[in-house]
Formats: C-alpha cells, structure tokens, sequence
C-alpha cells in the first residue's frame, strides 16, 4: 500500500499543477458571435476590479456623436477659423511654432517625439498627447488642469516651454492681420478679436478632429468576419484577465480619470507628480489622466514621459505589476509623505506570451490608417 502512495500523490500534485498552468478553454466562435452581436448586454460579463463603481461602469463601444457645449455650438464658419489658428505660427513669441508643431495630422495628430520641443529648442516636461478624440475628453493635459478644450487652447500659448507669447499680445497680433476680419465675422458675428473667440474657434477644430470608424467599430456592430481568432481573443482578454477595461473603459477606451501606474520616477531627473501638482492633494501623487487607446498604434511613444517605444512595453509593464521599488533612502526623510502609492489595480497579470501577442493585435484594431490634411493658407 505504501508504495502506491507516492505515485498517487505526485499524479495528484501533477494534475493540480496543470489546472493551473493550463489556460481554460475558450470558444472563440462564440466568442465571435457575442462580441459581433451589436448588443453588448449579450457580451460576456467584464472583470472590474473591487474598487470600480459598477453602478457607474460604462463598457468598450462605438463613439457617440461629437458632444459641442451649449455655450461654444457648433458652425462650420468657427471650425474653419479654429482650424486656421491651429496652423498659425503667429501666436507664438517666435513666429514658428503652432499648435500644429506638436500636434501633426500625419503623426496620429502629436509629433512622435519622447518629449516635444517648444521655444528656442527647449524641451518639454511631457509627451504631447493627441487632440484625436478630444471632444470626449472631461479634462485635458496629462493632469487635467485644463477643464475643456476651450480651456485647455490658452495655455500652450502661455507657456514658455511652448509658445512663450503673452496671451494678450498673441490676441493684439491676430487681431492686426487683416485678413482675419472676415473670418471673425462670419464665425462670431463682427471681426472683434477676444482671447475667448480664439479658444472658443480652435476647441470648435479640434473637436472635429476625430477616428473614422476603426475595426474594432465595424466588428461590434456586427461585421463578425474583420476579426482573425487572435483579435476576438485578443478582446476578450482585454476584458476580463488583462484587467485593461478597469481604466479604459468607455467607448473613448479611457475612463477620464487618473491613476498612479508607477511611473511617477519618483527621486530621478525627471520625476513628475501629475495630478498633484494642480490639486497639492497628496493622494493625487503620481496620478495621471487615462490616456485614450483609440488611435493608441499611431501616437508611439507612449506614456507621460514617452519612455515606453513598443506597445509590447507597456502591456509588459502592466503584466508584470511594474515591480518599481521603493526608494528606501527616502524613508525617514522630509520627502518621505511624498512617496507615491501605486493604484491597487496595479498586480501581476501572469499573462503568457501567446496572450500577449493576442492581446496587442486587438489593441492594434483600434487605430486606423492616419490621414492627410491640408495646411490651410494663412491669412495676410
């Protein structure tokens, strides 16, 4: 009997170890089916974390249409104007930089650089964040410190890691180029030139700035043959064990809020507290704003900092919990309250290579082929 023991055990123990090993079972055709059905009550149940809100949950989806505030409605007269002082140099000190230095239409509407460069070359503090999809943005800048796009146009104007211009001589200056009276005229009424009508007119462009339909949309809406089996699990992992939908949620793939993933280089050169810098909460260090993942293959390279060149990083990244340590000879110190707290959502995800890989061609469906645009004449 003894001698039985031990083969019984280690079939056991071996049994044990493939169910664990072992990834489960997946139907993708039904898979397919679910996601393709246009009807995501049918969908299968997404993993939120404990600390989601699930009364306030909003799933993955098609866009809705473009949101325009009440107070800056849309017309086709302000989009134009808004377009024009988006390319307009003169708004800056130098006469050379624009909106559209930093935010090029070719490059998924940012510039492709770690950090962008701004005034007599310097460069700034962060990655330029694209203007695509913006309109569905609740705040802007990587802290949030700007609360619509409207808000958001007056300060790179301001800075001077930007366009270094005072913003009421950047008015004075558009206001002194003649061929702009009539285009004030017809998207405000008279040719008065204010701070407001200019931001009022670039927010009016850049919400116009928007993905055409991707093949994660069309896949959804039915068309359940746009998707390979890699891209359907792809999906599906990212909603449940990849843990993605916990922050990018929403049909703008980003829940709008802010997170400290572990990227705050905390005691380095570049060392950034987000969020906390706008509010001086020190719950808010290290926080930063969602990123959308919608056009996500076109805005390399990622995160506020831009450190990460592959998308293969950052998933990486998250697979591995970011393992970033504790700056130990900070502990005691007058910098010690200011050491930052990682979100709890942030864990080891234990993905295999295969769900990688599965899980990076369905991120890859939400980008589309990047488009030209004509850089409109400038007004004399």
């Amino acid at each position: 009997m003894k001698k039985l023991i031990f083969p019984l055990l280690f079939l056991l123990s071996l049994t044990a170890y493939k169910s664990i090993e072992e990834p489960e079972y997946i139907d993708i055709q039904e898979l397919r089916k679910l996601y393709s059905s246009g009807d995501v009550s049918k969908w299968p149940a997404a993993e939120l974390h404990e600390s989601i809100d699930k009364s306030k949950f909003q799933d993955i989806g098609v866009l809705p249409a473009v949101p325009y505030p009440a107070y800056n409605p849309y017309s086709k007269e302000k989009e134009s104007l808004g377009k024009i002082l988006f390319f307009d140099p003169r708004l800056s000190v130098s006469g050379q930089i624009a909106c559209a230095s930093c935010h090029n239409p070719e490059l998924g509407w940012t510039d492709n650089l770690t950090r962008s460069f701004g005034h007599d070359r310097q460069t700034g503090k962060r990655n330029s964040m694209t203007i695509l999809n913006s309109a569905y943005a609740t705040s802007l800048f990587w802290d949030g410190r700007a609360k619509s796009l409207e808000d958001q146009a007056q300060f790179p104007v301001a800075d001077p890691l930007e366009m270094n211009e005072k913003l009421t001589i950047a008015v004075d200056k558009i206001a002194k180029v003649k061929g702009y009276n009539t285009l004030f005229s017809s998207a405000f009424g008279d040719k008065k030139v204010t701070l407001e009508r200019i931001q009022y007119a670039i927010a009016t462009f850049e919400r116009s700035i928007n993905s055409p339909k991707s093949k994660f949309d069309h896949f959804v809406s039915g068309k359940s043959d746009v998707y390979t089996d890699s891209q359907v699990k792809g999906l599906h992992l990212f909603r449940t064990k990849a843990q993605c939908i916990n922050c990018h949620n929403t049909p703008y793939f980003s829940d709008n809020q802010f997170h400290n993933d572990g990227q705050t280089l905390f005691g380095t050169k570049n060392e950034d507290f987000g969020r906390y810098n706008v509010t001086k909460e020190v719950k808010d260090i290290g926080k930063f704003r969602t990123p959308t993942l919608r056009e996500v293959a076109n805005t390399r390279p990622w995160m506020h900092h831009g450190h990460f060149p592959s998308l293969l990083d950052v998933v990486e990244l998250y697979n591995l919990g970011n393992p970033s340590p504790v700056q130990k000879k900070y502990l005691g110190t007058p910098r010690d309250s200011l050491i930052p707290k990682v979100d709890p959502m942030l864990r080891k995800l234990n993905l295999n290579k295969e769900e990688i890989s599965d899980l990076l061609a369905f991120i890859e469906t939400l980008s589309t082929p990047t488009r030209r645009i004509m850089a409109p004449e400038m007004p004399k």
